[in-house]
């Protein structure tokens, strides 16, 4: 399926996925399409999963990311997007220009895979005991096809397809409230903690975002049985080093449970954070439409300024 992909609002998007975590574009694809759609900057953003490198241009060679996407008028940034925090949810930090190839990443990522492909199972086993049959096997790795997926692959989004391809939820987002809303169902998974997400960030020498902050909740319990609001935990985050923080983002997720629309958000957030913390920002790009979403997200719908990327680059040099 393909779509006409309209004109950027902002020429620089710090947050994109792939298909390397659960983004339905190559590199290549979501390269061009950001072209497509005037981009300046890039920012590639996978889920725990470290960012690609080369890219295979249409002739078949192989040549560097940075390279594929200057040919296109375009600068890449290699990003990892964190999933942090086991006890409170959508707390994803972003880390930006670090060396991926340090040893204390390399740890962190085969620990994450091996999390999430344990309690992804879990989850399965869970689904199946309540009536609704999604085979880890069959249905979340095979998919029908004669091709395996990796376990250490797998994301959340993967059974939530499941769920609504085996007809018990209408659409995957319908799943995942599902899911969320059942607390049988609230299978958790071992997730780097923030503070230490910021601390690895900063030892391979690369700078820390916070991802999407209103996606957390405004009142949280922390691994200690202890309440907070969402300001206070973002202040801890500031505490521990945290760089910068997302203002611009697009907040059409099911996991929002506020009614700010995102512009609200921005204004809101660049009150409280700008002078503290740096503006970044994005679309949190998916290439949704290719597996039906209604919700459409488009590369640079949501993203920040070149003045404003310009002094993320600034810091990242000063680390």
């Amino acid at each position: 399926m393909s779509i006409e992909i309209p004109s950027c609002k902002y020429p620089c998007d710090m947050h994109c996925h792939t298909v390397r975590s659960d983004g339905n574009d190559t590199p290549e694809e979501l390269f061009n399409s950001a072209a497509g759609a005037g981009l300046t900057v890039i920012a590639i953003t996978d889920h725990d999963t470290p960012p690609p490198l080369t890219c295979i241009t249409n002739d078949g060679n192989e040549i560097e990311c940075g390279e594929y996407a200057s040919g296109l008028g375009m600068l890449y940034v290699p990003g990892y997007e964190f999933s942090c925090d086991t006890m409170v949810d959508d707390v994803h930090i972003c880390g930006y220009a670090m060396d991926w190839e340090h040893p204390a990443l390399a740890e962190e990522v085969i620990a994450s895979r091996e999390s999430k492909s344990n309690a992804y199972r879990e989850l399965c086993e869970v689904l199946v005991s309540k009536g609704i049959i999604v085979d880890w096997e069959k249905d979340v790795l095979l998919v029908g096809t004669a091709q395996a997926r990796s376990a250490d692959d797998i994301e959340r989004k993967h059974i939530f397809e499941a769920i609504a391809a085996n007809g018990y939820a209408s659409s995957w987002s319908e799943a995942k409230i599902m899911v969320r809303d059942d607390p049988e169902l609230n299978v958790k998974r071992r997730k780097i903690d923030p503070l230490a997400a910021i601390k690895l960030i900063h030892e391979c020498g690369g700078i820390a975002v916070l991802a999407h902050p209103y996606l957390i909740d405004e009142e949280v319990v922390v691994h200690d049985g202890q309440r907070m609001t969402r300001d206070e935990y973002i202040e801890n985050l500031i505490a521990a080093g945290l760089d910068g923080i997302e203002a611009s983002y697009t907040y059409d997720k099911t996991s929002y449970k506020g009614n700010m629309s995102p512009e609200e958000i921005e204004s809101e957030v660049r009150r409280k954070y700008s002078g503290r913390l740096l503006i970044s920002g994005g679309s949190d790009y998916h290439a949704g439409y290719k597996k039906g979403n209604s919700k459409v997200r488009f590369p640079g719908e949501r993203g920040i300024s070149m003045d404003e990327f310009a002094l993320l680059i600034k810091k990242h040099r000063s680390v």
